[in-house]
């Protein structure tokens, strides 16, 4: 094999791995953006029970319920 074959055939490997790392990239892409969206609801739905449980008009339980007698 001539030093053009083989320099021709690792150019060709090169390329190769170059496609499949580029597809796993933007595999990996949609996965952390999708991930993301997920903590980013997450987070936002957090601070929405957190806010509720501080505010006493938000109370749950029996504590917020009046006696059965009133």
């Amino acid at each position: 094999m001539s030093p053009i074959d083989e320099l021709a055939e690792r150019v060709m490997d090169l390329e190769v791995r170059l496609a499949y790392q580029d597809k796993t990239i933007a595999t990996l892409d949609g996965v952390v953006r999708a991930l993301a969206d997920k903590v980013d609801h997450l987070s936002a739905e957090l601070r929405q029970v957190r806010k509720s449980m501080d505010s006493p008009e938000g109370a749950l339980g029996p504590a917020s319920e009046k006696p059965p007698h009133f």
